[in-house]
């Protein structure tokens, strides 16, 4: 399997960033999230979740940790709306999967060794 350069992680549930921020590698997916971390790879992740979940307060935390290690979440209600509990599957047609890649070649674009 080849090294990722980058790493968007869309649609991330509340158990994948709760499992990430606390360095659990109990699946192959988690294990190269958390490899891309110390690898300091450019890594966007997009919270796909319900207002009961995100009030969890381990969510909001696990978002915190992502974020000062480097990763960009985004999360909030300048991205979209939390749905109610129960409806998820009705709001999968306006998941911006855009913004997680428009994120991420910002980031790569930003890394890029200038050519001067």
């Amino acid at each position: 399997m080849p090294s990722p350069d980058a790493i968007i992680v869309a649609p991330a549930t509340l158990n994948t960033i709760n499992k990430w921020a606390c360095g659990i590698c109990d699946t192959l997916p988690l294990g190269i999230l958390v490899e891309g971390i110390g690898k300091k790879l450019p890594i966007v992740a997009l919270p796909f979740t319900n207002y009961a979940h995100a009030a969890h307060p381990a969510f909001g935390e696990n978002i915190g940790k992502l974020r000062s290690w480097g990763v960009q979440v985004l999360y909030g209600p300048d991205v979209y709306p939390l749905h109610a509990p129960g409806t998820g599957s009705q709001h999968l047609d306006v998941f911006p999967w855009h913004l997680a890649l428009e994120s991420l070649n910002r980031a790569m674009a930003d890394e890029a060794p200038s050519a001067s």
